[in-house]
Parts: C-alpha cells; structure tokens; sequence
C-alpha cells in the first residue's frame, strides 16, 4: 500500500499536463535556468533544515514535558532536598530540574563559605538573606541558560519564514526576465511561447511558500511552547526561594530564642553538600 502511494504521488507530480508533454513539474524544474536552479536548491536546503529542526523540538519538549512533570512531582512530595538532587541529576533533559540542581549547588557553596560569618553573629538573619539574594542571581542565570538551549535553532525557522517567499520571488522574477529574453529573440509572443518559461519561473515562487508555510507554523508552535517553559521556570524560582526564606527566618527564629535548630531536611548536610564536577 505504501509503496502504491509513493508510486501515484510520484506519477502526478511527473504527469504532464494534458496537450503539452513538456509541462510536467519536475521537467519543468529540469528545464528551468541555473539561477532558478540554484533559486530551488538553496530552498530545498532549508526545508531540510526547517523540517529536522521541527523533528528535534518536538522530541525535545516531550521529553522536558515528561520530565518535567516528574521533577516537580518529585520535589514537592519529597521531605529532602537531596533525594530530589539525587534524583534531579537524571533528569537532563528538565529545564526546572536544571534550576533546582543550581540552586541546590548554590545553597550548599554558601553554606561552607558562610560558617565563620554565622560563628561570629549566628542571629544575623541579614548575613543569612544574603544567600537568597546569591541565589536568587544564581537561578535567574540558569532559567536565561535554559531559556537559550530551549530556544536553540528556533531562530532558523523564523529566518527561513520571512526570507524564503522572497527567495523564491527572486527566482520567478528572474525566471521571467529570461522567459521574455526568449520571447524576443524568437520574435513572437504567443501563449505557447511564453507559457513555458514563466510556468519553469513560477515553480520558485512556490517552492518558496511551500518552504515557508511549515517554518513559520512550527516557530510559532514552539515559541509558544517556549514561553510557557519560562513561565514554569520563574514560578518554580519563586517557589524555591520562598522555601529557603522560609527555612532561613525559621531557624533564625529558634536561634534568637536559644533553641538548637534541627537538621532541616530543607538545609544540605556538610557530607552530602554537591560538588560540581
């Protein structure tokens, strides 16, 4: 059945039209001229390009999709910060799991460089916010990071959107200038004259759209797709730094009333503090 189908398309696009055998649109991509040639090559390149980088996104936003949806599941039923590290680092293709692992690396950095600081003046709370702040940059610079490898090659679609029409413009305007070079040197204007040439320049202009159309759908799809990333991105910032604030003012608090704060599952322990390889 398939190879059926392969068989007809193949058949139409090569049939000519009827009373004119030479019509047909691969002999008339065959009989255009060289600029209209290169005109077709140079479109065709983009579509292939267009059309892998399509594949591509799509598979990647099913993954972060789906990975996503587990990191996030993970995080807020899990009562250790470091379960969800352990956890996360298998997750690359998460942008929020991403966030999470630098702001855990984060955390853990300013834990040991801040000891002495908190020796000298443990009820310091401003000494302590200072880490939401280092944290607070920390994960903005991994959300423009992730927003960069999700946004990656996207902006080829857009390009190809915009230019190819004109491409193949070119293409068909320089197809006719040649067609009517012809009709000149012939002497004679006639429909089966002229009919030729510019039908050969007018494959330009739709090989153009054709190149276009897609590219310009599937920018929109995955800008679109893009943009809500980001908007889970910086809503799960928001959410981890409020839990580190919290935890922050919490132990502050029992500290200022002379109680021993626990271990918080929510604080990374001096042995299980991430190291960046």
């Amino acid at each position: 059945m398939k190879s059926l189908m392969l068989a007809a398309v193949s058949t139409a696009w090569a049939a000519p039209a009827a009373g004119n055998p030479g019509s047909g649109i691969i002999h008339m991509v065959f009989g255009a001229g060289t600029v209209v040639k290169l005109v077709l090559i140079i479109l065709v390149l983009l579509s292939i390009a267009c059309w892998a980088i399509i594949f591509l996104k799509h598979r990647l936003f099913r993954r972060v999709s789906k990975e996503s949806s587990r990191f996030l599941n993970l995080f807020w039923n899990s009562k250790s910060l470091v379960t969800v590290f352990r956890e996360a680092k298998k997750m690359e293709e998460s942008p929020l799991a991403e966030i999470f692992r630098v702001g855990y690396m984060e955390l853990g950095r300013l834990s040991k460089s801040s000891d002495r600081e908190k020796a000298n003046n443990p009820n310091d709370l401003e000494v302590q916010m200072v880490w939401v702040d280092n944290m607070e940059r920390a994960l903005r610079s991994a959300v423009n990071g992730e927003m960069q490898r999700l946004e990656k090659a996207l902006p080829l679609l857009a390009t190809t959107g915009n230019a190819a029409p004109f491409i193949g413009l070119f293409g068909t305007v320089w197809g006719i200038m040649v067609a009517f070079q012809g009709i000149g040197l012939k002497g004679s204007a006639t429909l089966a004259v002229v009919a030729p040439g510019i039908s050969e320049a007018l494959i330009a202009t739709a090989a153009g759209l054709a190149a276009a159309i897609p590219a310009v759908v599937a920018y929109n799809h995955f800008t679109n797709k893009v943009r809500n990333q980001e908007t889970e991105m910086i809503n799960f910032s928001n959410d981890f730094l409020n839990i580190v604030r919290r935890d922050i003012v919490r132990r502050t608090g029992r500290m200022v009333h002379g109680e021993q704060p626990s271990t918080d599952s929510m604080q990374p322990a001096a042995d299980s503090a991430p190291v960046e390889d």
